[in-house]
């Protein structure tokens, strides 16, 4: 258990636009959302990475760039590339997706290469990285194995889900994650989480990062409940 205040839950969101459609003022609602509710990343396609680090400048939120997303079917190179594009252009935290061909084939050795080229750009950046695993499309074994990659290479977190596929994070895989994942990687529940109960049930379960586009109505409940039952933090 562990006790958090409005803003140790507030910059626990990575506040998530990642719609193919999102126009400039969207991103300028998203970055200026983030900013006032001091989430801690905005996230979003790589290609979005020098509009928010430029509309960010001078805070300390993160502009968070997804790579391979949300399919993850391009190759390790690209993926490689990308990332460092989206770190060029300002981008200082990356989310990736991995190649679920491959896991799906049991071709470890390809995956865990993917993984160690992402990370390794990303670690000479000193920037965080994430790995997307996407459990909805995953069997229970596969989940375990991308756990002992992942506890191999030492991503800084597994996410659960990309949110653009038939399932998102769930408390019984944010568990599992957590308890079969090296204590160094933390764990990113991402993909429906709309309420604030759900991310309260998240958070309880060891997220300790979260990805949605439902941060304001969120945080803003969240605070309502606090100041309602007159206390400053809740225990987690």
């Amino acid at each position: 258990m562990k006790r958090y205040t409005l803003d140790d839950l507030a910059q626990l969101i990575d506040h998530t636009n990642l719609r193919p459609d999102a126009t400039r003022e969207d991103m300028e609602r998203l970055c200026d959302e983030a900013r006032r509710h001091h989430f801690r990343m905005v996230a979003v396609n790589s290609v979005q990475s020098a509009l928010c680090s430029r509309l960010l400048a001078g805070t300390d939120v993160h502009t968070g760039a997804a790579i391979g997303f949300p399919l993850g079917q391009t190759s390790i190179a690209c993926k490689v590339f990308e990332t460092k594009d989206a770190l060029a252009n300002g981008a200082n935290e990356i989310d990736y997706v991995v190649n679920l061909t491959e896991v799906k084939a049991g071709n470890w050795a390809y995956v865990t290469d993917e993984m160690t080229r992402i990370v390794e750009v990303c670690r000479e950046a000193q920037v965080p990285s994430k790995v997307i695993f996407e459990n909805c499309l995953l069997t229970h074994d596969e989940k375990l194995r991308l756990c002992e990659i992942a506890s191999e290479v030492l991503p800084s977190f597994v996410k659960t889900s990309t949110g653009f596929s038939k399932g998102g994070a769930t408390v019984e895989d944010v568990r599992l994650m957590r308890e079969h994942v090296d204590a160094r990687v933390k764990v990113k529940a991402a993909g429906g989480i709309r309420t604030a109960d759900a991310f309260l049930d998240m958070v309880s379960a060891g997220a300790e990062r979260i990805g949605c586009s439902a941060g304001v109505p969120i945080i803003e409940e969240i605070g309502a409940r606090m100041a309602a039952d007159g206390v400053s933090s809740l225990e987690l």
